[in-house]
Formats: structure tokens, sequence, C-alpha cells
């Protein structure tokens, strides 16, 4: 057999193995080594059932479209070497206090009006103190009677925080893993991974729907991309929400000038969230104002069917939300409806 014979003759001596893997019903089950299979698929196969298990679950021409608004930015004490909302690291973020719930508020309404379904509140704490959820506390109650789905990011929670927020009417909560158990030590030491487990728990334990995934492109190696993919989708619960990070190199932070991330890399990363966890909502997250619209659109085809709206992610750049418009006018593609009445749908 000659070398163009074998070279057809492979992806179908793949697909087997990866048909089993790729049914598409959802399981916690996964080991590496299948997670890994799936990784290293041939693109042309990884693809076709990403989009596979996609249709069976969702409208492949429809995406969730949020909004993420940071309610304090800056003074965070964490060493996250990504972020430059750190006060370790000199990035330009000034110590923000808290909004004030009114301007919270016409943020909400606007980024209704564009189209943003979920509205995620974002502050810069290790984890809040009794005076700051309160706030916290009216702000989401605030965003749910607008009828938009509300999500909280406010580093670690204890489990009363927790029901305190779910009692408050939010929807999800995120915290993400950011990235494998192995190599999250070299991004981040004044937290442990077991104490982002925990806060996971504490959010699952109220009812609350978690919001998690992670960043690539930190300088981890493939296995780390994996590890944390395996972890996401063994978690007791996969998450209703899965953020697909691309990491935003900020001067002043410790990551600036890390090789660039290969793009089609990402793309494999989403078509195996999808794979692996079929009927959560699979974010493409930040990184994407650096995409072009044929990785975007790659990324959609691969089973990502969430994104933010606006012109900042936190603090850093994303599309503005009429170019985001004009690639889905492009592809055929559609917002998710939002919940017409949360209240009928008894999430409040």
């Amino acid at each position: 057999m000659d070398g163009a014979q074998q070279s057809q003759k492979q992806p179908t001596d793949q697909s087997p193995a990866l048909d089993t893997l790729a049914a598409g019903e959802p399981r916690t089950d996964w080991t590496v080594e299948e997670v890994r299979t799936l990784y290293t698929a041939p693109f042309a196969d990884l693809m076709h059932f990403a989009q596979t298990v996609h249709r069976k679950h969702f409208d492949p021409n429809q995406v969730q479209i949020s909004t993420l608004l940071s309610v304090k930015t800056g003074g965070c004490p964490e060493d996250c070497s990504y972020c430059p909302q750190s006060i370790r690291y000199e990035a330009g973020i000034d110590n923000e206090p808290l909004m004030e719930l009114e301007t919270v508020l016409e943020n909400a309404r606007a980024a209704k009006a564009q189209g943003a379904t979920r509205f995620c509140m974002g502050a810069a704490w290790r984890s809040p103190k009794p005076k700051q959820m309160d706030k916290i506390v009216d702000m989401v109650q605030a965003v749910s009677d607008l009828g938009m789905e509300t999500c909280a990011t406010l580093g670690m929670l204890q489990p009363d925080q927790a029901q305190q927020l779910k009692d408050a009417g939010l929807d999800y909560y995120n915290h993400n893993l950011d990235t494998s158990e192995n190599y999250y030590k070299q991004i981040i030491t004044t937290r442990t991974y077991k104490h982002r487990l925990d806060t996971l728990q504490s959010v699952r334990n109220a009812g609350l729907k978690v919001c998690c995934g992670g960043i690539v492109g930190m300088g981890e190696n493939e296995i780390d991309r994996v590890e944390l993919l395996h972890t996401l989708a063994t978690l007791p619960e996969h998450p209703g929400s899965v953020p697909i990070n691309q990491l935003v190199q900020v001067e002043g932070t410790p990551l600036k000038g890390t090789d660039s991330f290969d793009p089609i890399d990402f793309v494999r990363t989403i078509a195996v969230a999808r794979i692996l966890m079929p009927t959560s909502h699979v974010r493409l997250s930040a990184g994407r104002e650096e995409m072009t619209d044929e990785t975007q659109a790659l990324c959609f085809l691969a089973g990502a069917n969430s994104i933010f709206y606006g012109e900042k992610l936190l603090t850093t750049a994303n599309p503005a939300a009429d170019a985001d418009r004009a690639l889905m006018a492009r592809l055929g593609i559609e917002p998710e409806p939002g919940p017409a009445c949360k209240s009928e749908a008894g999430t409040h």
C-alpha cells in the first residue's frame, strides 16, 4: 500500500474508537487516556464528531449571548500570573471601589438591549466580605428582576455565601480551574487547586449552576490541556457553562511574552470540551479579539455556542458588538433566546 492510500485509510481506522467515545450522552467517568485519544484525533474526524454531538443537544445555528461587567476592579491580593488586577503587578489597573447599584443596572439594561440574555458580575477579590456580599446580593436581585439570567464571579466562597447568592436569585457562579492541577502551581501560588474545587462544591451544594472552564496558551503542554478537560468532565456534575479562554497577554504580568498559541489547538480544545460535556454551553471566551473570523467560525463548528458581548471582559478588550453581529450574520447564527420570565421558569 503506497503512502497516499495509507493517508486515506488512517481516519477510517481511527473512526470506530472515536465513534464510541463521541456517543453524545453525558458521562462523568472519562479516563485521561480517552480524553487524550479525542484530543489527538485527526482534525477532520474530531470536528465531525464534535458537530454531531453538538447537533444532538443544541441548535447549531444559535449562540447564547452573555455580558461580563467588572463591578470591582483591581486590588486583588492573589498572584495569578495572567491577571492584571493583581496588586503584585504593575499592569496599569487601578484599585477601584465596588460599583454603585444603579451603575450596574445601567450596564445590565444596555446589555439586554444588545441581545444579551445572561449578565455576569465579576469582582477582583480573593473572597467576598460580609458587607461586600450584602451589596452583591442587591445587584443580583436587581439584575434578576430585569428578566436576565445572572452570574457572578467573586473568588472563593464559603457554603453560607453560596446559599446567600442562591437565595438572592443567582443562576450561575463562575469559578475557573484555569489549568491542570499539575501545572497550576506554575500559574498561581496564593490559593490551591483544592481551594477551587471546594468552592465549586459549595456552589453545587447550594443548588447554583456552575460556570467553570480554563485558560489555554499559558505555556502549558498538551497533557495539561487534556488533564484540565478531564477534570472538568469528571466533576460530580458537568458545568452548565464551560468558558474556554485563550491567554490575553497584558504588559506587566508574568505571562507577557509567552509563546503564541496555535489556533488549531484552540479549536481542538473547544471540540473535545463539546464531546466530553455534550449538554453544557461551551463558551468561546477571552482572547477572541486576537482571533480571525475564520478561527472563530471553526470554534462554532467545533461546538462553541456561547460568547461574551461587550467591549471588555473585566479589563481586557473584547470584539465590538457590531463586529460580532456581522460575523454571526455571515455564518447564519442567531442569538439563543433567553428566559422569557425567570419566575415562571422557577429560577428566581
